[in-house]
């Protein structure tokens, strides 16, 4: 195994501020990273008219390799980005058309990273990490608010990352 955890990158900027925070956790901790914004993933569909895009694929290499998949999102309009939402909706194909794929998501452990310029995320952000963690048999390690001040992470969110990153094993 290369390394235990992958970080799933899921915004709209591949330099912006959760790759600040990425990169932040990538000095600490010894991860990999994929960038949602450099693959190619279309929306789910019903009649899975996208089966040669890279979600597979990076589903086999994901299951393959890592035991904590550790998604970095910021928050949009008080949700999850798109790419992201569009990857868990994708997660529909591994329990149709893939579930013996699927089936090895039992065991792994999940944990999700939210990021914004405040510290004022609403109730309710983590509930679709947490419930889909559950659906699938995976260990839900827990999930951290951070944010950006003028360019940099302020230290109390280093404070709380270093802590957050202390639990995933």
């Amino acid at each position: 195994m290369k390394n235990n955890i992958i970080i799933i990158q899921a915004s709209a900027r591949s330099n912006g501020d959760t790759a600040t925070i990425i990169n932040y956790i990538s000095k600490k901790k010894k991860v990999d990273i994929v960038d949602l914004k450099n693959k190619s993933i279309g929306h789910f569909d019903y009649d899975f008219h996208n089966v040669d895009d890279d979600f597979i694929p990076l589903m086999e290499e994901i299951i393959s390799n890592y035991d904590i998949i550790l998604f970095a999102t910021p928050v949009y309009w008080y949700s999850m980005s798109g790419y992201l939402k569009v990857f868990f909706d994708r997660i529909s194909d591994l329990l149709k058309t893939h579930k013996d794929l699927g089936r090895c998501l039992q065991g792994k452990k999940m944990a999700m990273i939210s990021v914004s310029n405040h510290n004022d995320l609403k109730e309710g952000f983590a509930m679709p990490f947490k419930e889909s963690a559950n659906y699938l048999g995976m260990e839900y390690l827990g999930d951290l608010h951070t944010w950006i001040e003028e360019d940099g992470i302020p230290k109390k969110v280093q404070i709380n990352m270093d802590s957050f990153l202390n639990q995933l094993s």
